[in-house]
């Protein structure tokens, strides 16, 4: 993979795939847009093609998380809106998934109390983005709800995914080990994300 990006990384069209991964993962978790992610910004980071040739044009590691995050946003208001569109057909669906009935149900009370910080949370946890885009759309939240928190969690999640790369590249090189290192990073955070994600929501006190 990092033989095939470091000749793709030499041309703009990395931050069309990018942008292109993050958009759709919100709808196919199982596409590695988080590793792409990665991959792009080590190979950046380490500053040669895969030939070894110096480089300095692209790709550009702010461009880079600016495309990351911006597609993610993107995602998420798709999902939102699809959701919300969705109609009686759609919250039968949803009735059915206890997953998603429980993420509805935690986002409405966080965002009710002017908080959104599982949208953040959920950012990082596998396929917690659907869910929490999802259960936003079909619990009818405002757009103010719902998309600055969005914002927040697709600017963290791709400046903690670039920083990775960075971080990699520098310290290990254009590598399969320091890609490994990255992406082992990334899968803690998600593994934390979804354990705070499936704890249940503490009840105010009377």
């Amino acid at each position: 993979m990092l033989e095939t990006l470091g000749a793709l990384t030499g041309s703009p069209w990395i931050y069309a795939v990018v942008a292109l991964s993050v958009l759709l993962d919100v709808f196919l978790p199982v596409l590695p847009s988080g590793v792409l992610v990665i991959t792009a910004a080590t190979a950046a980071a380490a500053g040669t093609t895969a030939n070894g040739d110096v480089r300095t044009e692209v790709p550009s590691l702010l461009v880079l998380l600016l495309c990351a995050a911006t597609a993610s946003v993107l995602g998420d208001l798709v999902a939102y809106r699809l959701a919300w569109r969705g109609g009686a057909r759609f919250d039968r669906a949803l009735a059915r998934s206890r997953r998603l009935t429980k993420a509805q149900e935690r986002l409405g009370a966080a965002l009710s109390r002017g908080g959104g910080a599982l949208v953040v949370v959920a950012r990082f946890a596998p396929a917690g983005r659907s869910v929490v885009s999802l259960g936003a759309g079909a619990a009818r939240r405002t757009v103010r709800e719902f998309l600055p928190w969005s914002a927040l969690a697709g600017l963290v999640w791709a400046a903690y995914s670039v920083g990775l790369g960075w971080f990699g590249g520098q310290w290990l090189g254009a590598s399969w080990v320091g890609a490994a290192v990255s992406v082992l990073a990334l899968v803690a955070a998600g593994l934390l994300a979804a354990y705070v994600m499936r704890r249940p929501a503490r009840t105010p006190a009377a």
